[in-house]
């Protein structure tokens, strides 16, 4: 496997590490779509994973002392089981129900995200509990679980370093569950897309150290709504190609 062509998603890999560690999440989101342009929709899944828990693992060592622990094992648990149970899916489902799955997820999301800025739920047990076993499903699925996890999260009425923080505990349990699933499952697709990870790690490494250095240099609103934007873009170009 020659690793040039594949240039252009290292650089995204980057840049999408530094965005969802100003976001809290979204790494996946946004480096999904661009994945599937380099390859298989199975193996963008999987090395964007791959990807999201290296992201994950470098986040939580620098925000550790911020991360809220009762919040993340009540998320993490109902995450575990259900990304098990998605990742399982995602060898059994055809590849286009999950492209099209993608699609819709976003375009809902965002739709409310556009109509709802000010959402809120109620920050309770039963929340944490819904929030991780949806965000797990969607998770192990198709790859994409922080941003219904972040909607949960937000409930809760974090500081921004402990938001960043505890979703990123979240998610490397998460990832720590689906990876391994998708590897016992055969749905990694090709194998030596295994060559890209080194790569992965190290634009996960220094995505996350530049998203860290500007988390409180950035007008957060706007930030959001540039975000909004673009993955609206991305979701119809899903839907409709």
């Amino acid at each position: 496997m020659e690793i040039l062509p594949y240039t252009g998603f290292i650089i995204a890999s980057f840049i999408a590490a530094g965005i969802a560690t100003l976001a809290g999440f979204g790494s996946s989101t946004l480096l999904i779509p661009i994945a599937i342009m380099f390859m298989p929709l199975r193996q963008a899944v999987f090395l964007v994973a791959c990807f999201h828990l290296f992201n994950n693992i470098f986040k939580v060592k620098a925000f550790y002392k911020n991360i809220d622990k009762k919040t993340a094992i009540l998320f993490g648990v109902p995450s575990i089981i259900m990304s098990f149970t998605g990742a399982m899916l995602i060898s059994i489902l055809p590849a286009d129900a999950i492209k099209t799955s993608i699609a819709v997820f976003l375009l809902v999301f965002l739709g409310y995200s556009w109509l709802k800025p000010d959402f809120k739920i109620k920050d309770t047990g039963g929340t944490a509990i819904a929030g991780g076993a949806a965000s797990g499903f969607l998770a192990g699925l198709i790859g994409m679980g922080g941003a219904i996890r972040g909607v949960f999260l937000m409930a809760f009425g974090l500081p921004k370093s402990v938001y960043v923080g505890t979703s990123a505990a979240i998610a490397l349990v998460i990832d720590c569950t689906r990876v391994p699933t998708y590897i016992l499952t055969g749905a990694v697709g090709e194998k030596s897309g295994f060559l890209l990870i080194p790569f992965l790690v190290i634009s996960a490494y220094f995505g996350v150290k530049t998203g860290k250095k500007y988390l409180d240099q950035i007008d957060q609103d706007t930030f959001r709504k540039i975000v909004l934007a673009a993955l609206s873009l991305v979701a119809i170009k899903l839907l409709f190609t």
